[in-house]
């Protein structure tokens, strides 16, 4: 977070650089102990969130399970939000679960 220094000499606004700040009108430099450094124009990355379906949001469906060959599934259809490289990005997933052996898989 960067705060604003006023010089308590002349009032001036006083301009931050690496010795710390400096005011533009009477050249005083005061010391800190700490400076932070961003880079302009970078974003801080978004988070990407998750919207996780409730049980009421599966259905039955036919669909052969990989462990047990049992034809009936829930499907659940997941839906991702996020942003990389400053692209925004939506995502569906879609999940199956077994209705007999409850194996959890993903696929079209």
């Amino acid at each position: 977070m960067r705060t604003m220094k006023f010089c308590d000499k002349c009032g001036t606004f006083m301009k931050l650089n690496n010795s710390g700040y400096s005011c533009l009108k009477c050249g005083i430099i005061e010391q800190i102990d700490q400076i932070e450094i961003r880079r302009e124009g970078k974003k801080e990355p978004e988070m990407v969130y998750v919207v996780n379906a409730r049980k009421t949001d599966s259905f039955k469906i036919n669909r052969k399970c990989p462990r047990c060959s049992n034809s009936e599934a829930y499907k659940v259809v997941l839906s991702t939000q996020g942003e990389h490289a400053g692209v925004k990005q939506d995502r569906t997933l879609i999940k199956y679960t077994c209705t007999k052996c409850g194996r959890t898989w993903t696929g079209n």
